[in-house]
């Protein structure tokens, strides 16, 4: 089975590949060499790496930011993350990162992401986000295209 890098992996693909249950968002990659440590496994900090490009990705996707720097985009932070380290990776490993919200509130929503590598969960991330005004003057609320995709795509509920 060829894996295709950076490339959204549908949902029988994911469930082919081992990750149960499939997400939202899901691309994969390969583990390299400059993302090793002296332990040759792949330093902690690359891990968020990884989550950010698809976090990226996700946004960008479902229409919530470009990135462009420029226009009414809202600035996107993380308000607070928790992530846990199953399994360590190591060189030429392919790997597939998932993303999707799983609850959301006016200006912030919360994602799980996963990482996955021979169909084993090898770590997770889970972030609340918050959206600010391009000025960061204050709240940006979630345009209500992106709710309604929060909801129909990833099966995301308000947050009470």
């Amino acid at each position: 089975m060829t894996l295709q890098y950076h490339t959204p992996l549908s949902l029988e693909r994911q469930l082919a590949l081992g990750i149960d249950p499939p997400a939202p968002l899901a691309m994969a990659d390969r583990v390299r060499f400059s993302e090793l440590d002296v332990l040759n496994h792949v330093n902690n900090a690359v891990y968020m790496h990884w989550f950010e490009r698809l976090r990226i990705k996700y946004t960008q996707d479902w229409g919530l930011s470009r990135y462009m720097g420029s226009g009414d985009d809202p600035r996107i932070v993380i308000r607070s993350g928790q992530i846990h380290y199953r399994q360590e990776m190591r060189m030429d490993e392919d790997y597939v990162v998932t993303c999707g919200c799983i609850a959301f509130r006016t200006t912030s929503f919360s994602l799980a992401q996963t990482l996955w590598a021979g169909g084993t969960l090898r770590a997770t991330f889970d972030c609340v986000l918050v959206l600010l005004n391009a000025d960061g003057s204050g709240r940006y609320p979630i345009p209500e295209d992106v709710r309604q995709k929060m909801i129909d795509i990833d099966g995301a509920r308000p947050h009470r």
